[in-house]
């Protein structure tokens, strides 16, 4: 049994400092707004069971993050599923005030090990060491998965282009 609960105002707290960033992160893997707010739910739901102390909101951060990437990864892992590809979604199924603009549509369609890594460079603000210490990846990893992951989403845009 965990003895050290955070209180109802730490949570909250947490909540609304890291609830966007948590949202975007599991919107990457679940691609519709149901799937992605149940995983927010659960990545909440652990952190009250954890007793993690946090050294900084950053440490916080980090930890949601990498927390919410496994639990959704363990989702397909579980049900046997394989991400769904996001030009078969219906409208309907974008959050309202998530706009998805062509840029972002095009990094969500990229591979899993690609997309993580693009998004939380360019639209977490992680470096390449930040992300590898937050997905347990070697550095030259990331950085590789930054280079195909930009080449991918060059040859698309190139595309769109011509």
């Amino acid at each position: 049994m965990n003895t050290s609960r955070r209180s109802n105002d730490e949570m909250t707290q947490l909540y609304l400092r890291h609830v966007k960033t948590v949202y975007r992160v599991c919107f990457i893997y679940m691609k519709n707004k149901q799937d992605t707010e149940d995983m927010v739910q659960n990545t909440f739901i652990r952190l009250m069971k954890d007793a993690t102390m946090f050294q900084s909101q950053e440490h916080e951060k980090a930890w949601l993050i990498r927390t919410a990437v496994n639990l959704c990864k363990d989702y397909f892992r579980t049900h046997r599923m394989t991400p769904t590809d996001l030009t078969r979604l219906p409208e309907t199924a974008v959050c309202d005030h998530y706009d998805l603009n062509s840029v972002l549509d095009k990094v969500l369609a990229l591979p899993p090990k690609y997309k993580t890594v693009v998004y939380m460079y360019y639209y977490e603000g992680y470096s390449s060491v930040e992300i590898a210490k937050i997905l347990g990846e070697k550095e030259s990893t990331v950085r590789s998965r930054l280079h195909y992951g930009r080449k991918r989403l060059k040859l698309e845009m190139e595309a769109d282009i011509i």
